[in-house]
Parts: C-alpha cells; sequence; structure tokens
C-alpha cells in the first residue's frame, strides 16, 4: 500500500465509498473489503425515474466528468436529474492497487475488468438508491466501454446510451497502443516490477507515457497549426511538460497499468460468444455515439462501424483539431458541440 494524496478528496471533490464486501472479478480473483467510489449531483425524485449514470475516462475521476458536463444550463442539469459519478476498480479512489492490501497489493493487483466496473455500479444503482431504470448512461473513452457494456449486460435498466469516442470493442490498434502506453511506464527500472515506494520514483515512465499520449491523442494538424496555445502554453515544449507531463505525474504507476490493462480487454461481445453485432444487437436504448473527427484513438470509421449494428441509433461527429481531447473541452466550440448532441438526446421521446 502507498499513500498517494493524489488520490484524496482534497483533489478530487467529495466522494462517498460503497460497500461491496468480498468482490469475486470476472477472471476469478476475489477483491477483499473492494470499494466504489462514487459522487452525485442533484436529487433523486420520488419516482426514481431521473437518474443519469457517468462513468469516467482513463486516467481521470468523477472529478473530471462533473466539472466539464454536470451544471445548471447544461445537457446534464443537476437541478433536473439525478447525476450518479462512479470511479472505475483500479483508477485510484476505488479499490486500486495502491491503496489495497497483500496479497493483491501494488504490482500484484489482479485484472479488473469492464464488465466488473459495470457489475459494481449496477449494485449501487440498485442496491443504493433503489432505481431501476436510468434515462442516459454516458462515458467518454473508456466510459465508452462501460456505457456499451451497460447497455448490453442491461437493457431494460438503459433509456438512451451516449458513447463518446470509444467502441464496445477494443480495436487491434488500440490494444497495440495500450502495450506501448504500458511500456513506457514499465521500462523504467525504478518500477521494479510495481513494487517501488512511491509513484513519484517512476517519474521516468510517467513522462515517457505522457508523450505517448501527446503524441496518439492529438492530430498531425494540431500540431502543424500550434493549436496548444489554446491551453495557455507558451511553447511546444511547454504543451508537453506542463499539460500532459504535469497531468500524469501526480498518478499511482500500478494504477494506470491496470486500466491500461482493462481497456486492451474491453469487448462486450464477451457476453455473446464473441460476436459483436449479437451484443450490440440486445441495445435497446436510444443511441447517439459521438466520435472526433481527427480521432487517431477512435478514429470515426470504427465508430460508424459500431453505431450502424444498433437499432435507433445515430452517429454525431464532433468537427475539433484537439483529437480525442475534444472532450476536454478546451475550445468552447468542442464542448457547445457535445452538449449539444447530449441535449438532443435527452430531449428525444423513449
Amino acid at each position: 500500500m502507498i499513500n498517494n494524496e493524489f488520490y484524496s478528496k482534497a483533489v478530487h471533490g467529495e466522494f462517498e465509498l460503497f460497500a461491496l464486501g468480498d468482490f469475486k472479478l470476472e477472471g476469478g480473483s476475489q477483491l477483499r473489503n473492494c470499494r466504489l467510489a462514487y459522487t452525485t449531483m442533484g436529487e433523486l425524485n420520488g419516482k426514481k425515474d431521473n437518474a443519469i449514470l457517468f462513468p469516467h475516462m482513463y486516467s481521470g475521476s468523477s472529478m473530471h466528468m462533473k466539472s466539464m458536463y454536470v451544471a445548471p444550463g447544461l445537457a446534464i442539469d443537476p437541478t433536473k436529474y439525478f447525476v450518479i459519478l462512479p470511479n472505475m476498480l483500479g483508477a485510484g479512489l476505488s479499490t486500486s492497487p495502491h491503496n489495497s492490501l497483500p496479497p493483491y497489493n501494488d504490482g500484484a493487483f489482479p485484472n479488473t475488468s469492464i464488465g466488473d466496473d459495470v457489475i459494481v455500479q449496477h449494485r449501487l444503482v440498485t442496491e443504493k438508491f433503489g432505481i431501476s431504470s436510468l434515462q442516459l448512461v454516458l462515458g467518454w473513452s473508456m466510459g465508452a466501454q462501460q456505457t456499451y457494456e451497460w447497455a448490453v449486460r442491461y437493457p431494460e435498466m438503459v433509456k438512451r446510451i451516449a458513447p463518446i469516442a470509444g467502441t464496445a470493442r477494443c480495436t487491434p490498434h488500440d490494444a497495440l497502443f495500450t502495450h506501448v502506453a504500458a511500456d513506457a511506464i514499465t521500462a523504467d527500472p525504478a518500477w521494479q516490477e510495481g513494487f517501488y515506494t512511491s509513484g513519484g520514483a517512476v517519474h521516468r515512465g510517467l513522462r515517457r507515457h505522457a508523450r505517448v499520449f501527446a503524441m496518439m491523442g492529438l492530430c498531425s494538424q494540431f500540431y502543424k497549426e500550434e493549436a496548444w496555445r489554446a491551453a495557455g502554453c507558451s511553447s511546444l515544449e511547454d504543451f508537453l511538460t506542463g499539460f500532459w507531463e504535469n497531468w500524469f505525474l501526480p498518478m499511482d504507476p500500478n494504477n494506470l497499468l491496470s486500466l491500461l490493462s482493462k481497456w486492451r480487454r474491453g469487448d462486450v461481445s464477451s457476453l455473446t460468444g464473441g460476436k459483436l453485432e449479437d451484443a450490440l444487437g440486445r441495445i435497446t436504448a436510444k443511441t447517439c455515439v459521438i466520435a472526433f473527427a481527427e480521432d487517431m484513438f477512435i478514429p470515426v470509421r470504427d465508430c460508424r462501424a459500431e453505431q450502424a449494428m444498433i437499432k435507433n441509433s445515430e452517429l454525431k461527429v464532433v468537427s475539433s483539431l484537439w483529437g480525442h481531447f475534444s472532450m476536454l473541452g478546451v475550445l468552447p466550440d468542442d464542448k457547445k458541440q457535445i452538449n449539444d448532441a447530449l441535449g438532443k438526446l435527452l430531449a428525444a421521446d423513449v
């Protein structure tokens, strides 16, 4: 167990812990005294029919989704909806490598799956809040993986979904990327097979990891046009160090590796014998697949191919040089395009 103040309420805001007891993972291991961190905004109405579930992305937390897209006047308005923002297993606030006791501490933490996350979220939604239907499930990147899993695993509960820049089955290209991103961390001698004394000791690996994300997460034209200036950076090096390295350096390397492994193995067709079309055919929710035009992680063509397998669905393409990270809303128009698509989806009859 490693003490890391980054994974605290001081950094991520208020959150609660839902006790799951000894939770058996899909892979067969068991997380003892497993806990799911979550936060909520808004009030659950008497009918318990105004809930939205908003899981987060790789390296993120409930704080990021809440601060970006949940506010009065936005589509996800907490004066209208009860918004539940869960944190993935392994991501730092829920049970994770850095906060687990032996035998599953640090580098010995077992693989968790997107399915595991959705199962514990389902327990939270039903056991803690007594909710039987969700107006919307949405998420970006790994949050989109969880969104698809919800719609396939619990179709009767989900009225609408908005998977944003993510796929229902991890593509071979993204699987390759997750290996490279992981190798950037584990190649640091200070990693020590996951049993380092502090996450900061692995700073060289974390810095390399950050630059891999800077390379793949943004398109070539972004760098040609020096679009990083919109983030308040003074130079390319300032963007790479002050924006990207600064993002990853406080994080626990094993937590990131746990998420990369989960991302790589994400596949809703595991519920239908490997048949993706059958899995997506289970979805009954009204669906808006949101893709980013310059995304090199999740190209539009990958989103379109899966959207074509979903009944009652449409594809919305957001135009921005910020590629996969258009979701950050650095450019106001990026956030507006996404928020407008969510507003349209929530206004639609189901």
